[in-house]
């Protein structure tokens, strides 16, 4: 028992576990007590939980009926804390990988990426032809090269669509900000490099779209706010945009997110809620809501996320795209806001694997390009369809390729989820203390007041708790890892929800639904392991369901591998979004 007779858990020695199929490990679902709320309700919560008076007890509660002071708080761990999920360097020796000298420029990487492209990865194995194709980076170079249309053109009719996106009777609220002199400028300069022959790479002249969450002159990086941009300004790109720009890429705004990243739906108070293509009464998830959206909506054939808690994976699979999360440190974070510096990490959306893996390229210094023989899985706590949607679709890979499928026990769950909670909430905390000490309240959206109240809420101790966990679960997964190559799971436990009117203004705080949206991605940022979602299938509402790879660090190679081998099963089935923008103009 806990110093007010609360209850807490002993945790036995990791060398003790059982991680396979008979483990007596009793699994624990997400025990989120918390009603949703939104409108004049939030207000009123918001009201008691900034008073003095009521503030601290409603805190004290709140983590303790969700049982944070259980599993964390009270818990005895006999771990050490592990700070930071930053793993040694390991040459992973996979077959076929081809790597390159990592001095090379990003156009260089880029054409390495290319290089290592099957010439089939555009046909679908059973021969059949997709009923939809996104078109993609390599759809885009071979038009401009052709002369079948420029860059130019592209991107005007990209401005007609966002400007038709964004007003009645769609309000898609995809970006927070584009410039359409900047981006003409880039598409202008673009078409004049190709009308000589002189492309930089595949990337020149293709548009990708950059969450709001990291530098890309000249706009300012709002977080998602209304306010953060005027207390840090942003004076350059982050490091992976400026990798973009080098590769001709026209950068073309700052797309709509979460407010600060502090929830799972992707409803901004300020900018509007980021919709769903599918169904645009449905969220698009978050928080990097705008990101996920633009590239299911054909606008962007790629964009850029943080995944700070699966944030670019959900709405990866909430939208039907691909969604990849490389290993921790692996891409340079300088230029990106610093609200959860040891779990967030820049990430890929993308129409398709092999377009992920291109910028993936030119982002980072290692190239993947890799097959593997082994997977294990992770099948719990969804809704009957995505259960059903993702077994079906790891049969296929089982019965195509002959890989190995072992279950697995993966115990504390939920504890590794509320230590993932208490740290991402007290580095987000930690790293706006000061301007939130001088900031009017009204600037903030009610949830993300709610969200920081509760963040700021954590102590030392949870934090340094938290982090034990985080060293536990290290050694949990690596024994795991030790059997096999990946961990597989569904991407999400529910597909998208519906938008309410009462969330428009205030946001709105849905922490069952938030819960069952996170419990497959946190592993990838609390323990800094790389993870790919791809699409492979729908629900009876012809909602996308996502299947997510987890793999051991530095493994992005097997990752990218067994992401196209999925894909490429499961393309001849994949759907046109009810908001699709072709402006390649082809049938």
């Amino acid at each position: 028992m806990g110093l007010f007779g609360e209850e807490k858990v002993v945790y036995k020695p990791v060398e003790e576990f059982d991680v396979g199929p008979k483990s007596d490990h009793v699994y624990v679902r997400a025990n989120v007590k918390a009603p949703r709320m939104a409108g004049l309700v939030v207000k009123i919560f918001v009201w008691f939980l900034e008073s003095r008076i009521f503030g601290t007890l409603l805190l004290f509660m709140l983590k303790r009926n969700n049982l944070i002071h259980k599993f964390i708080t009270n818990a005895e761990l006999g771990e050490p804390p592990l700070y930071v999920p930053l793993h040694p360097f390991e040459d992973v020796k996979e077959q076929e990988v081809k790597c390159i000298d990592s001095d090379l420029s990003p156009p260089e990487k880029v054409q390495q990426a290319i290089n290592c492209l099957p010439n089939s990865s555009g046909k679908i194995l059973n021969g059949s032809k997709s009923s939809f194709h996104p078109w993609t980076i390599l759809d885009y170079s071979r038009a401009y090269i052709s002369g079948e249309v420029t860059p130019r053109m592209v991107a005007e009719r990209f401005i007609a669509a966002v400007h038709e996106s964004s007003n009645p009777p769609l309000q898609m609220s995809f970006f927070i900000n584009y410039n359409v002199d900047d981006i003409v400028k880039q598409a202008t300069e673009s078409t004049l490099r190709y009308k000589r022959g002189q492309q930089i790479s595949v990337l020149d002249g293709v548009l990708i779209a950059i969450k709001d969450e990291i530098d890309c002159a000249p706009y300012p990086t709002t977080g998602g706010t209304k306010w953060l941009h005027k207390v840090r300004s942003c004076i350059d790109d982050a490091c992976c945009v400026k990798r973009l720009r080098l590769c001709g890429a026209i950068l073309v705004g700052k797309t709509n997110m979460h407010e600060l990243g502090a929830g799972t739906s992707g409803i901004n108070p300020h900018y509007g809620a980021t919709r769903n293509p599918y169904d645009i009464n449905k969220i698009s998830g978050g928080s990097s809501s705008g990101s996920a959206a633009v590239v299911a909506a054909g606008l962007c054939p790629v964009a850029l996320g943080v995944d700070g808690g699966g944030s670019v994976r959900m709405p990866a699979a909430l939208c039907g795209v691909v969604g990849l999360k490389p290993t921790f440190g692996r891409i340079p974070h300088s230029g990106v806001l610093p609200l959860n510096w040891t779990v967030g990490m820049v990430g890929i959306l993308a129409g398709t694997i092999e377009d992920a893996f291109i910028v993936y390229a030119a982002m980072s210094g290692q190239l993947p390009c890799d097959q593997s023989n082994c997977s294990i899985l992770w099948f719990n706590d969804c809704s009957d369809e995505i259960r059903v949607s993702c077994s079906q679709s790891l049969d296929k890979l089982k019965q195509h390729y002959g890989w190995k499928i072992v279950e697995v026990t993966i115990p504390e769950i939920e504890a590794m989820r509320l230590a993932h909670y208490s740290t991402i909430g007290s580095e987000c905390s930690t790293a706006l203390s000061s301007h939130l000490e001088k900031l009017n309240p009204a600037e903030l959206g009610w949830d993300a007041r709610v969200a920081l109240s509760v963040y700021g809420s954590f102590s030392s101790k949870e934090y340094i708790q938290a982090q034990k966990m985080r060293s536990r679960q290290m050694q949990i997964h690596m024994k795991i890892f030790a059997q096999a190559d990946v961990i597989v799971s569904p991407t999400i436990g529910v597909t998208a929800y519906p938008i309410k009117d009462d969330a428009l203004e205030t946001g709105e705080l849905d922490y069952v639904n938030g819960a069952a949206l996170v419990r497959f991605s946190i592993a990838g940022n609390f323990l800094g392991l790389p993870a790919v979602t791809v699409p492979v299938g729908y629900d009876k509402l012809g909602l996308p369901i996502g299947l997510q790879f987890i793999g051991r660090p530095w493994s992005e190679p097997t990752l990218i591998h067994i992401a196209s081998a999925m894909q490429a099963l499961c393309k001849s089935n994949y759907r046109k979004p009810e908001v699709f923008y072709n402006l390649l103009n082809r049938d």
